[in-house]
Order: structure tokens, then sequence, then C-alpha cells
């Protein structure tokens, strides 16, 4: 792209009456944070019955729930001491929902065993990734691990927090950010004789990228990690939204137990999912579980002694995570309705994913990959060199505008690997379509009259500010 002028048009008219005056928004609409709950998308009814059933258990003496969420309450509440959530479970949560969460992983796995023993419970993914890092990252010097570019947003923060170095490997976008065994090795290459990377970190299926890796991309992760004595820390939050035709979650654990000898008892993982991504959006209830695999038992106890320090998960949460663990079953009264909805919000994360990728690579300057699962898009914007790309981050430039003239909030990272005139934005795309059509319409009227007061202007905006 040589000359803006080739990528820019005069806004329609259409466009220049939908434009909001500057701070005239009657709303502001957050793309950003995957708080799809807070976007518009309803809880599921199951999961709110059981939760409300615990909550104030004199709702099972009417007919408010149907037969099998009273028979879920029931049965929760018997193994909560005193038949009530507002009592301590165990500091890695309730045996029960440990069990009934191992049977999930066992289910989904294709019949791996899991064991109750090894599934951790915690406040949140954020959490567990926090005590897998405090136990690996233990000896002296600089404290590495090898994570993805792009990465969950809030990764690189928690390892800053934690005082471990990221080494980055690149997924390669043109490729639908497909990971690639050369470049694994060339970025563990780069630290040799300045560090050891302890463990690598994967996002399965891709956040924000919204890539699923196939068995073979999996099986050379694997073998990469043995290789290189690594620890393998599996993001698998959205394990559920899986959404495209010929994709298919395929879990790291099954991966590793199909590979077998040597692999299969030797290479150690965590796999991490939550009831706050993917379908369930439960992000209010701050829960989620970990599964350990091939981990020494010094190492269980030390995970379970850091742990302990929370008390419990949070109980709510358990109940939540019990349901999607073990959801209604065919033939139960809430098995249609419960499919109903799954399905349904699948669709909407579907087509909205369709059409914001469809719209986005229809605006000048813009290109998203498709996606096959998640819940956001990430597009890369790119702008040809002037004074402004040279002189602050584009990324930050135009998200403030947006926000401060249309009321839009997308997350954005800056493109390493090419100039400042380049960055990402993170769009959340589950939502109800009118709400997404809205934001798309001001992301439009926004980007034309950016590109044209680019174009015209081409000068110092400000001064360079730091990436949020």
């Amino acid at each position: 792209m040589s000359d803006l002028k080739e990528i820019t048009r005069p806004p329609s008219t259409e466009e220049e009456q939908g434009l909001n005056k500057k701070g005239s928004f009657k709303k502001a609409l957050d793309l950003s944070s995957g708080d799809s709950h807070n976007a518009g998308i309803k809880p599921i009814t199951f999961v709110r019955q059981v939760a409300a059933g615990c909550v104030y258990p004199r709702i099972l003496q009417g007919d408010a729930l149907p037969p099998d969420a009273r028979l879920r309450v029931q049965k929760l509440l018997s193994h909560f001491d005193g038949g009530s959530i507002g009592s301590y479970t165990g500091s890695l949560g309730a045996m029960h929902v440990r069990n009934t969460i191992a049977k999930f992983i066992s289910l989904r796995d294709g019949g791996v065993l899991s064991s109750p023993e090894q599934v951790f419970i915690t406040v949140d993914t954020q959490r567990a990734l926090m005590v897998m890092l405090r136990l690996l990252c233990q000896s002296e010097g600089v404290s590495t691990v090898m994570i993805p570019d792009p990465a969950p947003h809030t990764l690189t923060r928690l390892l800053e927090r934690m005082g471990v170095v990221p080494v980055t490997y690149q997924l390669q976008e043109e490729s639908g950010w497909s990971v690639e065994r050369a470049e694994l090795n060339t970025a563990i290459q780069a630290t040799r004789g300045r560090s050891f990377p302890m463990a690598i970190y994967i996002s399965n299926p891709g956040n924000p990228t919204g890539h699923v890796q196939s068995r073979e991309s999996i099986q050379e992760v694997i073998r990469f990690a043995a290789d290189e004595e690594l620890f393998l820390l599996v993001d698998e939050v959205y394990q559920d939204t899986v959404f495209a035709d010929g994709s298919e979650f395929v879990s790291y654990k099954r991966v590793l137990a199909e590979m077998g000898q040597p692999y299969s008892d030797r290479v150690q993982l965590a796999s991490l999912h939550s009831l706050s991504n993917g379908i369930m959006g439960e992000c209010g209830f701050r829960t989620g579980f970990m599964e350990l695999v091939n981990v020494d038992e010094a190492v269980m106890f030390f995970a379970e002694v850091l742990l302990t320090g929370d008390l419990c998960p949070p109980v709510i949460g358990q109940i939540a995570l019990d349901v999607m663990a073990d959801p209604p079953h065919p033939g139960e009264p809430s098995y249609s309705l419960y499919t109903q909805e799954v399905a349904s919000r699948l669709m909407i994360l579907k087509c909205n994913a369709s059409r914001a990728v469809e719209f986005i690579n229809d605006l000048p300057g813009f290109s998203c990959q498709s996606v096959q699962s998640g819940i956001f898009i990430y597009p890369h914007l790119t702008l040809p060199h002037t004074e402004l790309t040279h002189s602050q981050s584009v990324g930050l430039l135009y998200s403030r505008r947006l926000l401060e003239d249309q009321g839009v909030c997308v997350g954005f990272s800056e493109d390493h690997t090419h100039s400042r005139s380049c960055c990402h934005f993170r769009l959340c795309v589950l939502m109800p379509s009118e709400k997404l059509e809205e934001a798309l319409h001001r992301l439009r009227c926004f980007h034309f009259h950016f590109l044209k007061e680019f174009c015209e202007a081409g000068e110092t905006v400000g001064e360079p500010q730091k990436s949020i």
C-alpha cells in the first residue's frame, strides 16, 4: 500500500449521516472484553435454575423448577456441608464436582481416563496459571516461558507481574495462524546461553485468533515439548465454541495419550478450562478448573498448598461447573431447551463471525483471517508511513479515537513483525446480531472519516504514548 489515497474514498451520505458527533453516542459498545452476558447474550436457563435452587432451597417446594433441575439441586446440596452453599468446600473444590469434571474429561477424550485427584477447581484460569508458573519458575536466574504472538491479552500482564520473561514464537497469520515447528525451533534457539524456558504456553482454540489446531499440529508441539523438556501449559477455554465446518476440537491430553510411548507418560501437561469463556459466558462466577497430567506427586502437593490460600473456589461457580460438565441428558425435561440454547449461541457466533470478517475485509487497509472458533475476530490494519505513524502507536490512536468519537471499545496490539503503521484489533462477536450490526456501522463510519483526516493531514497528532 504505497498511497493512502488509493485506499480511501469520500464517505457516503449514509456514513456522513451515521457518524455521531464526538461523544454524542447514546451508549458505548464494548467489543474488547469477551463478556457476552454484558453484551446481551442471555444465560443458559438450566444453569441459572440449578444455581437459584441451591441459593434458595425453598424454591424446591413449588413448581418453579423442572423436575431434573430440582433433582440436581438436591444432589448438589447433599454434598455441601450443612446442605448449604454458604459452607466452605475443599481448597481444590468439592470432590463431587471434581468427580463430575473427571467424567466429563474422560467422555470428551474418547475414554482416556481422568482422575478427580488430578482436577483442581480454581478461582479462575488465571489463578491456575499463576500457580503453575510459580511452581515451574523457581530456579535462580531468568525465568522464561514460551508464549505465542499473538497471545491472550491478559497473559503478558500476568507474566510481567510474576517476573517471568516471555519467549515469543510467531503464529503464521497467512496460513490461518498455524503453529509451525520451525518457528518453535527458531524461538528457543534464540534463548540459548541466556535462559532456559521451563514451559510452553498454547492456546487451542486460539485466543484471540480463532484458529483450531489439527491433530498433526498438536503432535508436533508435543514432540517439541518432549525434545526440549518443556512443561505444556494448554489453555483450552474455547473448546465448546468450534463452529467452522470441518473443524474439530481435540484436546492435548487425548492426542498425548494416543501418541503412546515415549510421549504419553513423559510429557507433563496442565489443561485449563473456564466458565467465563465460550458458550457459558458466566464471567461473574469466576470459576474454572485445571487438570494435571504426568505431574509428579510432590508438584501436585505444592500446587494444592498454593491453592489452599484461597480457602475454596466460589461455590456458586462450582455449581455451574457441575452443570457445564454434566448437562441435561436426552429424555430429561430440560434437555430440549438446553440443547436449543447452546445451538442458538453457536449459530449466533458462527453467523456473527462470518459477517464481521466479511465486513472488515471490505474496509480499506483492513484484512482479517476467517475464524473457526472462539468469540473474537482479530483483524489487521495497515496504514502508510507518515509523520503520524512515526510519532505514536497507530493501534492506540485508532482505538482511542474510535472510543471517543463513536463509543466503540476494541482491544489492540502492536504488530512487532512490521512497523508502527501496523496493528491488530480484538473484537468480540458473541452478542445479539443487531448489536454487532450497530457496532460495525459505527466502525465503518469512523473508519472512512479517520482515513480522510489521516490522508489530508499526515501530521503528528501527539507525542508517542505507551500501549495499553
